[in-house]
């Protein structure tokens, strides 16, 4: 390489690679005297300096030997910035006054000015402290090289005292050396206005990332990536300061920038730690909360400015910069933590309601929903909460699913450490907490992910594969060793650090089919030419595979919309891995049936009883999720047919059948009291009308549906399993009735039997496993639930008479719009 940069370009860290390094020499960390024959040196200080040269930029003469060596101050990789003896600029000799010549490696110009500028893809390997081989000199000396532009004086402070005038060298760039070895060091600076600062010299650290973290980074199998790269405020070396380190291979230099720095970024480029892309530096002093982004130059010569993609902390949206995090929690949850590890959850009693937390109760944090929240979910009974994204998003009106900070707590409602608090008391109260995560695509705002050091990096390069056109979004490149590292390390951090119970993955059709709402010419076959996501399909398997393994006891939900079968099948198996999977059919068939007039129903029966064909094919949750409640759909009682008593009624009913029928349960948060007004994130709920009685008497169902189910193992042991199951009438006997058996693992049943018919069926004989007396353990028309009050007195008497093939039946009195469990 010339000494020069031909047209100005910016030589590449492979360019500064492959200038040939000298042999390493044996460093010498201090001396046994004051003093060094030959040189002149003072003893009293121990130190000197290297005179500028005639120029009055400074220079000096190239040395045999090595250039810099690591020593103990620099664990960058041995390739060096500084050009060899064959491409120098001619030097002058370092005088000092009587003394022999001290002669110095001499610094190319170009790399003084990348020095300068910040633009320098090893900047570790000439500014800082090294040890070097000097002619004139017996021993190796300790060169130190600072950046401190505007400066008139600079003077390098040595921990034994000593102090070391420096020479200015180029735009800012100061150099000195001495002869007691590597040693921590502090930088005075002197400036023309008379003021003075001393602070530390980032540049005289070794690296923060270890090996085995950068082996795992390049294999793409390291779990706690959060732990390898982002910012980190620690102790190093013994000084207290945060460091920095972002994945970016194309960039070809990157710096960091903050109000520690004024934003410019000149005094704070990251040093290039090889093949693996990753980049690194400490910065002393810095304390957590200084808000910081990345400058990073591209292969085109152009600097982008990008939030951090690993930050763990953000400005309050609409500010974008990232900041550095902390975290002081201590968790008290270790009882449920321990059983929750100690049974399968998919066997459990999962009863979840669904919050936007920002619409919940506008205006609390997430301090402040810890109270109201629990006293909520506790009265109603849920087993669970669903939190709709919480990761850092800059648009409110996306809900969280176009996100910008994957390792971001919102912080619309406080820091990590607040929302920590309110999962802690959430377990301690014995409520789970499952997190909606969106890894299948992501938004193009500039500060992001969006072509992150750019060009095409977290985003598939080929548009028919790296965008999702109807979202106007970004395309995870699944394909891409170390994006896959990403998303899986993410989803491993929010249940390793928010000790969430589970997460919901969104919109997992999109990323298993490469046409997945693209026209012809808009999408890419696979290597088979197929449109099966193939890349996706692994990236799935290994995530939910490596988080089952890690954390026993929380569960993979995916909200997949199609037919694609297997989803909750076991990897091992061929299977996706997800432990459930949302029932769309079901709620797509179900709400389509509510909705006729129930005079009508009977021609539409199969809308109703199609989802138990296939209720055991996977792990099913049944969804009535925020996605129905929006966009001009109507709340859940709206899409009920009738008068306000008649739509309550067919709400009541609706919500028994579902939490009957095999399969989990999910509802989203106001449709238990019938909120009648359409879910908006601009707005909270619509509580005063818990106020009126018949809402209040919607309330209290949901609560006894719970309580029923909690209580009842036959609605959650065999969920998944057909033994669990059985049909006692499909609607034959009488249009609009349906009636079937849940059953435990010791076969003990519960009746259940709906009404959808707007009136009431008085002798419905109903086919029952053993003659006796069976409890009505739930009438949804009673009074308290704002029903008409028909009913069987609290029990029915079933007896010895065969019906339909089962020994026992009993006439029923069924209530019109009801449900009854028995």
């Amino acid at each position: 390489m010339s000494g020069t940069v031909p047209g100005g370009d910016v030589p590449t860290p492979a360019d500064e690679a492959g200038l040939e390094p000298r042999a390493e020499s044996v460093v010498t960390t201090g001396t046994s005297s004051a003093t060094t024959t030959g040189t002149g040196i003072d003893e009293a200080a121990a130190v000197t300096t290297a005179s500028d040269d005639a120029s009055g930029e400074g220079g000096s003469a190239a040395v045999d030997g090595p250039l810099v060596s690591d020593g103990a101050t620099d664990d960058a990789p041995a390739d060096s910035a500084i050009a060899p003896a064959d491409s120098v600029i001619a030097p002058a000799d370092s005088v000092i006054e009587g003394s022999a010549a001290i002669e110095l490696p001499v610094i190319e110009e170009w790399i003084l000015q990348q020095l300068a500028t910040g633009s320098n893809a090893l900047p570790h390997h000439v500014l800082g402290q090294h040890v070097v081989a000097a002619r004139g000199v017996a021993d190796p000396v300790t060169v130190v090289r600072v950046r401190r532009p505007l400066a008139e004086k600079v003077v390098a402070v040595l921990s034994t005292g000593a102090r070391v005038e420096l020479t200015h060298l180029h735009d800012g760039i100061w150099q000195g050396f001495h002869i007691l070895g590597p040693q921590p060091y502090t930088i005075e600076a002197r400036y023309g206005d008379g003021g003075e600062w001393t602070a530390e010299d980032p540049y005289r650290f070794s690296k923060t990332v270890g090996d085995f973290d950068l082996y795992l980074i390049g294999e793409g199998r390291h779990e706690r990536l959060w732990e390898a790269l982002g910012a980190r405020h620690r102790e190093h070396e013994g000084v207290w300061g945060t460091s920095f380190s972002v994945w970016a291979p194309h960039a070809q230099a990157v710096r960091v920038v903050g109000d520690f720095n004024d934003w410019s970024g000149e005094g704070h480029s990251l040093r290039n730690l090889g093949v693996t892309g990753v980049w690194e530096m400490f910065v002393p002093g810095l304390e957590p909360g200084a808000p910081y982004k990345f400058d990073l130059l591209s292969r085109d010569g152009r600097w982008v400015r990008k939030a951090d993609p690993m930050a763990r902390s953000t400005e309050v949206p609409p500010a974008t910069a990232s900041r550095i995090p902390v975290s002081h929690h201590q968790w008290s949850d270790s009882a449920w933590m321990e059983q929750r590890a100690a049974v399968d959850p998919h066997g459990q009693a999962l009863s979840v309601y669904e919050i936007h937390l920002g619409s919940w109760r506008p205006g609390l944090d997430y301090r402040d929903l810890a109270d109201p929240l629990i006293e909520y979910v506790t009265e109603l009974g849920f087993t669970h909460v669903e939190f709709m994204p919480l990761a850092e998003h800059p648009f409110g009106g996306s809900w969280g699913y176009q996100v910008t900070g994957y390792y971001a707590a919102s912080s619309r409602f406080g820091t990590a450490d607040d929302l920590k608090y309110l999962i802690d008391r959430l377990h301690q109260a014995g409520i789970g907490v499952i997190v909606d995560w969106v890894p299948g695509h992501f938004p193009k705002d500039d500060f992001a992910l969006a072509r992150f050091d750019g060009e095409p990096l977290y985003e598939h390069p080929d548009w028919r594969r790296g965008e999702q056109m109807d979202w106007g979004t970004y395309v995870f490149d699944f394909g891409h060793t170390q994006v896959r590292n990403f998303l899986v390390a993410n989803a491993l951090y929010w249940l390793e650090e928010f000790h969430v119970d589970g997460l919901r993955v969104d919109a997992v059709a999109s990323m298993l089919y490469l046409d997945y709402s693209r026209k012809e010419g808009e999408w890419l076959p696979n290597e088979h030419g197929g449109r099966e996501h193939l890349e996706a399909i692994s990236f799935l398997q290994e995530v939910n595979a490596t988080a089952y393994k890690l954390y026993p006891g929380i569960m993979m939900i995916a909200e997949e919309s199609t037919s694609w079968p297997g989803v909750t099948q076991p990897t091992v198996s061929g299977g996706l891995g997800f432990g459930l999977k949302w029932n769309m059919g079901w709620m797509h068939d179900s709400l389509d049936y509510m909705a006729n007039d129930p005079l009508w129903r009977q021609y539409h029966l199969g809308e109703i009883t199609f989802s138990f064909v296939y209720a055991f094919s996977e792990n099913f949750v049944l969804p009535i999720s925020h996605d129905e409640v929006v966009h001009g759909k109507g709340s859940l009682i709206q899409k009920m047919p009738g008068d306000h008593w008649q739509q309550r009624a067919n709400l009541r009913a609706y919500l028994a059948f579902m939490w009957a029928h095999p399969g989990k349960q999910l509802l989203f948060m106001g449709q238990e009291f019938g909120q009648y007004s359409e879910w908006s994130e601009e707005r909270g709920l619509d509580w005063w009308i818990l106020d009126q009685p018949a809402h209040r008497g919607l309330f209290d169902l949901v609560g006894a549906l719970n309580r029923v189910y909690r209580e009842s193992p036959q609605f959650w042991e065999l969920d998944f399993d057909q033994a669990g199951f059985e049909w006692i009438d499909g609607g034959s006997a009488a249009p609009n009735v349906i009636s079937f058996l849940r059953k435990d693992k010791q076969g003990r049943p519960v009746a259940v039997i709906v009404n959808f018919s707007g009136s009431p069926v008085h002798g419905y004989r109903v086919s029952l496993p053993v003659a006796g007396r069976w409890e009505e353990l739930l009438n949804t028309d009673a009074e308290i639930y704002g029903g008409s009050g028909v009913g069987n007195f609290g029990s029915v008497e079933a007896k010895d008479e065969p019906w339909s093939g089962r020994p026992a039946s009993a006439e029923v009195v069924l209530p019109p719009l009801a449900a009854l469990y028995l």
